[in-house]
């Protein structure tokens, strides 16, 4: 499995923005930077710049920074499906498991 730092952040957002509890929201977010099975990918400043011209080229779409990342990630690792219930995937090409 594959992921970012920035899918762990808007994670606990949106934890803390559901008033769960916040420890163990914490606590999800080190299992998994620490589960061998599940791949981390570090934004840098290069990729969140290019992220941020592929939603410059995309102002139709609502799609967050996170999904920019994602989809760029996904791209260039050929990546087609993701665990997500976000449709802004499917908008992409991209197959969605969770609906």
């Amino acid at each position: 499995m594959l992921t970012h730092n920035y899918v762990l952040s808007e994670f606990i957002a949106l934890a803390n923005a559901r008033h769960l509890h916040r420890e163990n929201a914490q606590l999800f977010v080190s299992d998994i930077m620490d589960n061998p099975l599940v791949e981390i990918f570090w934004v840098s400043e290069s990729h969140h710049r290019s992220a941020m011209i592929f939603l410059s080229r995309r102002l139709d779409k609502d799609y967050s920074l996170c999904d920019a990342v994602s989809f760029m990630q996904m791209t260039s690792n050929g990546e087609r499906e993701a665990l997500t219930t976000d449709h802004h995937f499917e908008q992409e090409g991209f197959i969605r498991l969770l609906k």
